[in-house]
């Protein structure tokens, strides 16, 4: 059985493990490559630069800017998306109070409501952002109308006009978004725990936000860190990008108030036609989300709890 194991093995990996080379890891070294240039993105023309553009970078407002949301995303966006989908997800599962024959159970119509959690899951972000930027709309938009409707019509803010709320307002549109689908994973990793553990704290005396804190979160630890690093990848990547570009004014204002970092990539590439920095940026980027997913996979690092 042992005769020829490893040819076996390499066999089944060169293919995935080529695709990946070609599709993954060379486009990060064309892209390094290319920040040392002065590459336009519409000619096949360019010269090596040094870290002329790495400079620019480092003296550029707009690119610290962009930075600072794109860090605020990533440190906020992550901590109230799974703190509120662990809330939900103990209250449809355990949270619910004692019935015949079920000592642990979820509040009455949770199934009916994991369906509507989950439903922002259901339309693409292009979608939920066309959405909010009609209800944000000050003139005839959903939320200032029913703030008129509950005699409130002093109160018209410019939700994404004014460069105090707009940054908030796509952030609470990416909340909303994402959370769904939180609260069925963490139903899901839920649904495995034996309920003698919870009966056994509940005999004790504990309370709900003990059995939470001493059996629910420890359990599901792995889970939340996995979840942590996905949503910290969302709030830096393709999803803050995409609620930015379709919700905002400019995209990216007012003044540059709600500018993250793959914005400005993508406005430095295809509108300013300056490729190179582009990239630069991109480099950027891609440190800062490998920093990010190191520091949470540090931070979380704990026993492996087993049941």
């Amino acid at each position: 059985m042992q005769h020829g194991k490893y040819r076996f093995i390499v066999g089944f990996l060169v293919a995935p493990l080529a695709l990946y080379a070609i599709f993954v890891i060379w486009p990060f070294v064309q892209a390094i490559y290319y920040s040392f240039t002065d590459w336009t993105g519409l000619s096949p023309d360019f010269k090596m630069v040094g870290f002329a553009n790495y400079t620019r970078m480092l003296h550029d407002d707009i690119f610290w800017k962009s930075l600072q949301h794109s860090l605020l995303f990533a440190l906020l966006l992550p901590l109230v998306t799974l703190g509120l989908a662990l809330f939900f997800a103990f209250m449809l599962n355990v949270g619910g109070r004692r019935r015949k024959g079920a000592a642990i159970t979820g509040v009455r119509g949770s199934g009916f409501y994991k369906i509507a959690y989950f439903f922002p899951q259901v339309l693409s972000i292009a979608i939920v952002s066309l959405l909010f930027q009609f209800a944000y709309n000050p003139n005839d938009g959903v939320i200032n109308g029913t703030l008129k409707a509950i005699g409130l019509g002093s109160v018209q803010p410019d939700w994404l006009g004014d460069p105090n709320l707009a940054l908030w307002c796509v952030m609470a549109v990416l909340l909303w978004s994402t959370v769904g689908f939180f609260v069925v994973l963490f139903s899901a990793g839920m649904a495995s725990i034996p309920k003698d553990f919870y009966e056994a704290a509940l005999l004790d005396g504990a309370s709900r936000a003990t059995t939470f804190f001493k059996i629910t979160l420890p359990l599901l630890w792995d889970t939340v860190q996995s979840g942590w690093v996905y949503m910290g990848i969302l709030a830096l990547g393709a999803e803050a990008f995409a609620a930015v570009q379709i919700m905002t004014v400019g995209p990216g204002g007012p003044d540059y108030s709600t500018t993250v970092l793959p914005l400005y990539v993508y406005q430095s590439a295809f509108r300013d036609a300056n490729a190179a920095y582009a990239t630069t940026i991109g480099v950027a980027l891609l440190i800062v989300t490998l920093l990010f997913a190191a520091i949470v996979m540090r931070v979380g690092r704990r026993e492996r709890l087993e049941f």
